[in-house]
This record gives C-alpha cells, structure tokens and sequence, in this order.
C-alpha cells in the first residue's frame, strides 16, 4: 500500500463556530473554483487524494491545524460550498459524518440522474472504498466518515476517516480513482496518522494468495467452511494475534456462508462486494486460508499553511475576521476578473508562491 504522508491525528472534540464555518464554505469555494478554472477538475481531485494538501487546505480555511475534526469539517465546507457547482464546475460532493455517510449512494445516484448519467459505476466505487477500509484492511479503525467527491466525466476520490477510540486517534484515507487499478490490491493515495498498531491487511501486495484463497472458501459447502471455523476456535491463538476465537462466531456467520456460497465469488472483490460480508467474515476466511493453504495475509509539514488566517481554537493565533472576510473577497474578485478574460489580479495571485 503506497503511504504518501502521515499526520497526527488526535480525537478532538467541539464545534467549528458557525461564524467560522460560513467563511470556511466561502473560502473552500473559490480555492476550488481557481484551482479548476486554471488546471480542471481532474487537477482538484487529485489535489484532496493527496493528504498533505488536504491538511493545508484545512489550515488555510482556519480550523485546527492537527485534529481529527478538520477531515469531517473541511469535507462538510466543501459540500456546501460546492453544493450548486455541479452545472458551472462539474463537481460533486456526496457523504459526510455519521448517518449522511449512508445517503452517499443515494446522493451520487441523484446527480447522475440530473447529469442523465448511468451512476453504478460511481456507486460501486464509493461502496467498495468505505468495504476495503473498514473490513479488507483491519487496523482498528471503525470508520465513521467517508466524502466522495466526483466529476461529470466520471472521475472521483474519496477522503474518509476511523476512529479508534481506545488511543484516542483517528486515521484518514484518500483514495483517487485514476489512480485505482485494483480495488483490493494496492488502492490507496495515501494513509494519515501516526499510530501503528497490528494490522490484517488483505489489500497488500503479499496477501495476493490469501485473497484468493479466502474467496476459494467462500464458494465452498457452508458446512465444510463451518466445520474449519471450529478447528480454528480450539486453536491457543498467541495475544499479539490480531483474530480473537471469540471473535468467530460459526452459528452466527452461518447465514453469510450460505449467502456467499449461493453467489459464489470468483475473486475477493466480488466477495467484498457481497452485502452482509463484514470484518468477522472476512478474518474468519483469511485465518481459514491460513490454517488450511498456510498463505498468511499480511500485518504490517503543513502546519505553516495555519498561519494564513489563524485556527478556530486560537493555534497559532485566533482567526482574524476581517483579514478571512478580505481574502475570500480578493480571491472573488481575481477570478470574477479572470473570467471576463482580465487575468491580471490572478496572475499576480499565481506569482505570489514566488514569495512563499
């Protein structure tokens, strides 16, 4: 799996003030509308695939500059900042916290229906990156937000984040669907936190063969597969070893099996795909290819952006109102300009990086 970056993440809790939410919509809007206008839409995904950026832009907006929450509130400024630039910009945003994490296909579906598009594509995908991190890779995050953002020609990325609230972290995942050959080998921009903990990674690159033997026993007869979960209970599993035996219920799992077996999964991404296979099913065949194939699946700064207009909590310094309100209004103004073919306030925006 291809780490780009890692950043500290810690569980903070609080509220972004509305005061400060409504410049952080307004703000989020026009960097994005600047970013497409010079370089497309293509170029904006990528930028938020990238964790680095992503955690710049939360810093430029004015939230924390370290914590868990600017994931949930710069993907929540970005929706609603974005929320009417599907027509102008060809962008989407769909997800968010909690319960609006599951109206995400719902969402898709419906902007595919006012693009006249067939939206499938788009909602297999924003399903199987939320199944990949929350049951293909175990490492003991529960997810609890995912953001997928799209175009009208069909590309996406996807920013989604768990919480382990036994350290008191919380890990964010990026994902760029350009750059996704396979949903269940490889797949990630990048991975963010500073946490390592043991880890089931069945998207490695050396969990091919476990992969393939974990569907081989799914398409088995539920009462071979049932009985291998019970020499598996007997086992002494070692404490460093991630799978539990009171984890693996076999009466309780019993159903999935059968679902499984009447569908018959040609690879690990058709069983992924599989509603009702979850983390349980999925370490309960990993161990049993394991224990019967012995193919073991695999364990294993921009903080100076917070100083363009301060943090919510007063870090580096408290956000000063009046020079946020008077950023949003140059930027505003440049690319107004620039449309009616005036480049010259954002020509001069662009060569400021010169002085950074």
């Amino acid at each position: 799996m291809e780490r780009t970056g890692y950043a500290d993440l810690p569980l903070h809790g609080g509220k972004c003030p509305r005061w400060l939410f409504q410049r952080m919509e307004k703000l989020a809007r026009v960097l994005s509308e600047i970013i497409v206008y010079e370089f497309g839409p293509a170029e904006l995904l990528a930028r938020l695939s990238d964790p680095f950026f992503f955690q710049a832009l939360g810093c430029v907006l004015g939230f924390d500059w370290h914590s868990s929450g600017v994931t949930t509130t710069v993907c929540g400024a970005l929706k609603e900042g974005l929320k009417d630039a599907g027509k102008d910009m060809g962008i989407f945003v769909a997800g968010g916290k909690g319960g609006t994490s599951r109206k995400t296909p719902a969402e898709i579906d419906a902007a595919g229906r006012y693009l006249s598009i067939d939206a499938s594509k788009l909602i297999y995908a924003s399903k199987m990156s939320a199944k990949v991190d929350n049951t293909a890779l175990q490492d003991g995050f529960q997810l609890y937000h995912h953001c997928f953002i799209f175009t009208k020609d069909g590309r996406w990325t996807v920013v989604q984040q768990g919480m382990n609230d036994t350290v008191h972290k919380a890990r964010r995942y990026h994902w760029l669907g350009e750059a996704v050959k396979d949903f269940v080998n490889e797949p990630h921009s990048a991975i963010c936190c500073d946490t390592k903990t043991e880890v089931l990674d069945l998207t490695a690159s050396e969990s091919a063969q476990a992969r393939d033997t974990s569907a081989e026993q799914a398409r088995r007869n539920p009462d071979a597969v049932l009985e291998e979960l019970k020499k598996i209970q007997s086992l002494a599993m070692p404490q460093r070893h991630p799978v539990l035996k009171e984890d693996i219920n076999p009466d309780r799992l019993y159903k999935t099996f059968i679902k499984t077996y009447e569908r018959q999964p040609q690879n690990f991404e058709a069983l992924l795909s599989i509603e009702g296979v979850g983390p349980k099913t999925v370490r309960a065949l990993a161990l049993i290819s394991e224990l019967v194939y012995g193919s073991a699946a695999s364990r294993k700064d921009p903080a100076r952006f917070s100083f363009a207009h301060g943090g919510k909590d007063g870090f580096p310094f408290p956000v000063d109102r009046k020079v946020y309100d008077r950023s949003i209004q140059i930027l505003r103004s440049a690319l107004d300009k620039a449309k009616l073919d005036d480049r010259e306030k954002l020509g001069a925006f662009r060569r400021l990086q010169a002085w950074k």
